[in-house]
């Protein structure tokens, strides 16, 4: 399928929509964006200033992968709170992942979470150093993937994190950084309750389920990835709309042409909820706040800093 692609239908997403760069914003920019660099070999792509605020995107090569917006004064993380739970890049192979685990390993300012064979993915987590989430993963091949009842099989199995970088861990591509390819793959969200999320994230914006039975948690995607989304309640269960605090501030998803982003007006107006319609992209906020912008492809990191 094309990037110009028509909707397959009226009730989901284009199965070539894919994940854009995530929006956090940070009361220490500096720190930040230098812990982004050094931890995750990200490079400052585009910089704005809007009144006292300072907008900063970082990627690798020409992919945004985070914008940064410091905001200082805001109340920190709470981690009981609806809100992020990580954001997950996504990398190309076993190499580029050990060189970025390697990478954050060895940043001070990282807090270590662990690590998982997911069975259709391998990945690392840590922490930044102001509370959000972060996800290191590569991908199984899809045809290593395995479907039951309309659900792709996941486990966290153990993955041992030095026998992995023995390894995998190659001098030359660490030396590489940002010229190794890396996206956002996945964002994974804390909710309030999960049915609720499902009536937002599934029946409203048209992703798709893929995993429904895992206790506090759904998983969804467009195309039959083992997921774009997914929305949990492990830490905050009963969680009612976001303060404004420190964290994240959009979830940007990329869709292939304008009439994908008119299904999904049609689908908001069904379900009565309220956006705004920018031309090229619609804005939303979920359940519990959170913004989710729909936007269609070949967003730079000039026209992110426009948002």
């Amino acid at each position: 399928m094309t990037a110009t692609a028509s909707v397959t239908d009226e009730l989901h997403l284009n199965p070539e929509t894919g994940m854009d760069a995530v929006t956090l914003r940070v009361g220490d920019l500096e720190n930040m964006a230098s812990y982004y660099a050094s931890a995750l070999a990200l490079e400052p792509m585009e910089e704005r200033t809007r009144g006292t605020e300072v907008h900063r995107v970082l990627g690798r090569g020409q992919v945004p992968m985070i914008r940064l917006i410091g905001t200082p004064g805001l109340p920190a993380v709470d981690p009981r709170a609806a809100g992020l739970f990580h954001t997950a890049f996504l990398f190309e192979d076993q190499a580029s992942l050990a060189a970025t685990v390697a990478r954050a390993a060895s940043d001070p300012r990282s807090r270590y979470v662990g690590s998982a064979d997911h069975l259709v993915s391998e990945a690392f987590y840590f922490t930044d150093p102001e509370g959000n989430g972060i996800e290191l993963y590569i991908d199984r091949p899809r045809d290593q993937w395995t479907w039951r009842d309309g659900e792709v099989q996941m486990d966290s199995l153990f993955l041992e994190p030095n026998a992995y970088l023995t390894a995998h861990l190659d001098q030359d591509v660490v030396a590489a950084g940002p010229a190794r390819a890396g996206k956002v793959g996945h964002v994974h969200l804390q909710v309030g309750d999960v049915p609720t999320a499902r009536r937002f994230y599934i029946d409203a914006l048209g992703f798709e389920t893929t995993v429904g039975n895992h206790p506090g948690a759904l998983f969804a995607s467009a195309g039959g990835y083992h997921h774009h989304v997914a929305m949990n309640v492990w830490n905050s269960a009963g969680a009612g709309p976001r303060a404004a605090t420190l964290g994240l501030g959009d979830v940007a998803i990329t869709v292939p042409g304008r009439e994908d982003l008119d299904a999904l007006v049609a689908r908001l107006r069904r379900a009565g909820i309220q956006y705004a319609d920018e031309s090229h992209r619609v804005v939303v906020h979920d359940p519990w706040g959170t913004q989710v912008s729909l936007a269609v492809p070949g967003t730079s990191a000039e026209e992110l800093l426009r948002r």
